[in-house]
Formats: C-alpha cells, structure tokens, sequence
C-alpha cells in the first residue's frame, strides 16, 4: 500500500467515521437537552459505559490488535482465512455469551466496582436496571467488530466504519419520537441501544458476504491456533482498552461529585469527535497495512507507512486539540447550553473539554505507536506500558480529587495518556528503522505546530471580537460557524505556505476515493 493509499484509507475511514462522531455529538446534545446533567444522565451514562468498556477488551482493543495481524498474514499467503475467522468467530461468540449472562446475574456487583458513589442513592437503583437493558448489546457489536476486522484486513473500510451511524441514527429518532409522543426518553433510549447492535451486526455481515468473506459459526475448539490468538489477544485487550479503564476510574472518583459523571461524560464525547475520526482511522488503515509488509520485509514501504500515519494524525489533529484549549466554552456553550442543561453546566464541561484538549495528541499518537507492536504479535510490552499508564492515572485521579475536586479524573486521564505515549515511543525505538519516523516527517511536524499556533493566537483574537454574538439566541450558531471557518480557512492557509503539508495531497486522495 502506497503512501497515498494509506491517505485514501484514512479518509474513507475518517469520513464516515466524521459522520458518526457528528451524529454521536448531536445524540449527546439531544440527551443534555431532553435529559440534562442529572441523577438520570448519571445513571444512563454508568450503564451504557459497562457494554462499551467490555466492548474495548473483546472486541474491538484485542480483534484489532490480534485478529487483524494474524487474519491479514493468512489472506495473504491464501492459508485458509476464513476457516481461521470462523473459529475465531466461534470462540468470542461462545465467551460473549458467558459474559453477558454473568453480568446480568451480577449488575449491582459491576455498578458498585464502577460507580461506587451511587450507592445509596437513587442513582444506584438507575444503574442497574438501565445496565441490564444495554449489557447485551456488547455481544453484537463485538460479533461486529470481529467481521469488521476481517473487512479492514481486505483493504474494505467503508461498511465497518459505517455501522456506528446506525446507532446514532436510532438512538436519536427514538429520543425524538419519546418526547414527541410523550414517552419515557431514557426508557426508549436505553431500549434502543441493544437493538441498534443488532442493526449493526447486520450491516456488516452483509458486507462480508458480498466480499466472499463468509465466516460461519462452528462449535468452539480450543486448537492451536485459537490458543495462539488468546495468547495475543489477553494483553491486547488490556493495552488497547487502557483508556476505557481511565475513563472508569475517572467514572468511580467523579461518582462522588454531583453531576460529575455527566460534565466528564460530555466533555469526553466533544474530544473524541476528533480522536475518533483521525486516531481510530489511522489506527485501522495503518495495522493491516503494517502486517502485510512485515510479511513480504518491506521495511522501507513500513516506515513510510509509519511516518506519514504520523504526520497525517498531527496534522489533523494538533489544530483540534488547540482549538478545544482556547475555545471550549463558545464550542460548549452553543452545543450543550438549552433545555436541562445551565450555563453552569457548560462552564464546567468547557473546563473538562480544555484539559482534554491537552491529551488529545497523545491519545491519537497511542493509535499511531501501538501498531507498530501488534502487527508484530507482539501485545506483551504494550500491556506492561498501559498498565503503568493506568497506575499514574489512578494515583492522580484519586490523590487529586481532595484538593481540585471533580476535575482531579480529566487531569489524569490527560497525563496518563502523555505516559504511554512516552513509553510506546521509547519501547518502539528497538524495533527497528520501520519504528522511526522519516526526515519528511521529522520537517513538517515542527511547522504544524507553528501553523497551529498561529490559528490558536486567531482563534482568540476571533473568540474576543465575536463574544456579544455568542451569547445571543439563534445569532449564537452562526457566530461559531465563522469562528471555526476562520479557524480552518487560517490554518490551511498558514500551514500550506509553510510548508506543514501541501493541500494537494488531500486533493490527490479525494480523487482516489472517488475512483
């Protein structure tokens, strides 16, 4: 795969992954509206993270990390992939089930370990009984997740990165129609959720049939190769879901702050709009494409693989995360700010947005380094980082919480994430020249960064100039539209004049796209 491929992968990817991220962000903005920071939206928020946690460590953190490499090299060499992926599809099939009945049996004993600040409150009760509802869900999307990974390892990105829409699509018309028709909105939307991993399941199933990619459920046997892929698969499920368990112990300190868990909650969702389209997409395109040229010894086609995943990722994402730390209470403000949700509430959600923003390079870089280990099957070393990373991040999330209060868990989850990504680079330095970055890279990045600046210190000026509009009714959402458009129209100027990238090569990969 050549370096504009991989470009044209990511954008296949990032582009429906935008349009996922965008539907997810207007999902949020109708629970804030409809539901609002709350003992609900605590309970709501608890609940639907269990399924999405578990999701990470069976599904989409050790499939990834695991399956991919080793499904890639077999499709390769044509050594039976699909017999491969059908064993595989077996076996998580046969431990999803396990799970999910244990959990149901064993709700208020997940609750507690993940929220322990709700017991003895309503919110407690809440959790429990919206768990119950969303916990299947995970077998779904997780089945889900397996065929996506088989897709991806074909070079097909475009229905994997597709079949999150669906959830949000659902999620929103039946929050929509709840208080249209006067129903309960949390109880339809907890409903929702399950089903809507059905409908996501389907998508891509379909779409692996029609690429001859039939995976078939089989009895599950413990043979060689499955026992191989566990091995992978364990660390690979830990290391790859290390910000999920963030995010949980961030959940467990923040359960003890009134409406907390919701503000850290939203913020998250606001950060993640960028991480996912550009991180997750580098993340997917760059590890099958890894596998394969380890495969075949192209070193050289690897470490350009590497660089421009790299430069890609910052060049998208250094203007993001700038943005969110000098702006966060005009983006928040105008998103979150009606119906149950205070301007109090947007204050408290922008202080979380900004300290994000810090960690969103390296939460993006993680998607970029950890590749570099699992297309090598080696999933050891970045489990024994993530675990250091998770230390730091409880260490500071509860020894901070005393003195800075509800905020302590965002700090965290920030260096944290800073801590890995440290680890990952040093730790990739032994693996060879394919784990360094090129001189093209080592040249631009220095002038994204500039070309960022630039837009922050524009950003600002903007922000001040604008400030009556911002706070003033419908006028409110034009004024960020012409905030963010000269925000972008800035960078991409600055940043093509000197050098950072040049916007042909995005053009260059549209076409591709197209074709």
């Amino acid at each position: 795969m050549r370096p504009i491929r991989l470009l044209t992968g990511v954008l296949t990817v990032g582009v429906w992954t935008l349009l996922s991220r965008v539907l997810g962000l207007v999902r949020e903005i109708v629970i804030l509206a409809l539901i609002g920071p709350g003992p609900v939206m605590d309970a709501f928020v608890a609940a639907f993270r269990l399924p999405n946690m578990f999701r990470r460590f069976f599904a989409e953190g050790a499939f990834n990390a695991a399956f991919v490499p080793m499904f890639s090299k077999r499709l390769e060499a044509d050594d039976d992939p699909l017999g491969f992926g059908s064993e595989a599809l077996s076996g998580l099939a046969f431990v999803l089930l396990i799970l999910t009945g244990l959990a149901l049996v064993f709700m208020p004993a997940l609750v507690w370990a993940t929220a322990e600040g709700f017991a003895g409150d309503e919110r407690f009760d809440m959790t429990v009984a919206y768990g119950r509802i969303v916990f299947p869900y995970i077998f779904f999307i997780s089945i889900a997740a397996l065929l996506s990974g088989a897709l991806n390892a074909s070079g097909r990105f475009a229905a994997a990165a597709a079949a999150p829409v669906l959830l949000n699509v659902m999620v929103i018309g039946a929050m929509i129609a709840a208080e249209y028709l006067g129903g309960q909105v949390v109880t339809v939307l907890v409903w929702t959720i399950p089903l809507a991993g059905v409908a996501q399941l389907a998508l891509v199933w379909i779409a692996a049939e029609r690429a001859d990619i039939s995976l078939r459920p089989r009895r599950p046997r413990w043979s060689p190769e499955m026992k191989h892929l566990t091995r992978v698969a364990v660390p690979a499920a830990l290391a790859g879901g290390v910000m999920q368990i963030n995010l949980l112990v961030g959940q467990q300190v923040a359960s003890n702050f009134d409406k907390a868990v919701g503000w850290l909650y939203a913020a998250d969702r606001l950060y993640q709009l960028p991480l996912g389209v550009v991180g997750i997409a580098v993340g997917i395109v760059l590890l099958p494409d890894l596998s394969r040229r380890l495969k075949a010894e192209d070193h050289e086609g690897g470490k350009a693989a590497f660089s421009r995943a790299g430069e890609i990722s910052l060049a998208l994402t250094l203007p993001a995360a700038v943005a969110l730390i000098v702006v966060p209470l005009p983006v928040v403000s105008v998103l979150f700010e009606r119906g149950a949700t205070s301007a109090s509430d947007a204050q408290a959600i922008a202080l979380a947005v900004a300290i994000y923003g810090l960690g969103l390079p390296a939460f993006v870089l993680q998607k970029v380094l950890q590749p570099l280990f699992f297309a090598r099957e080696d999933t050891k070393t970045p489990f024994r980082y993530a675990v250091v990373s998770m230390i730091v991040n409880a260490a500071l999330a509860v020894g901070l919480a005393p003195v800075l209060g509800w905020i302590a868990p965002a700090i965290a989850t920030t260096a944290a994430g800073w801590v890995l990504v440290i680890l990952l680079a040093i730790g990739g330095r032994r693996l060879g020249p394919v784990a360094r970055f090129d001189t093209r890279f080592r040249t631009r990045v220095w002038r994204v960064a500039a070309a960022s600046t630039v837009m922050g210190v524009a950003l600002w000026g903007t922000m001040i100039a604008l400030d009556p509009l911002l706070e003033r009714g419908g006028v409110r959402y034009v004024a960020l539209i012409v905030l963010i458009t000269i925000g972008v129209v800035i960078y991409a100027a600055v940043g093509h004049a000197i050098g950072a990238f040049r916007l042909s090569e995005f053009r260059d990969a549209f076409r591709r796209k197209r074709g």
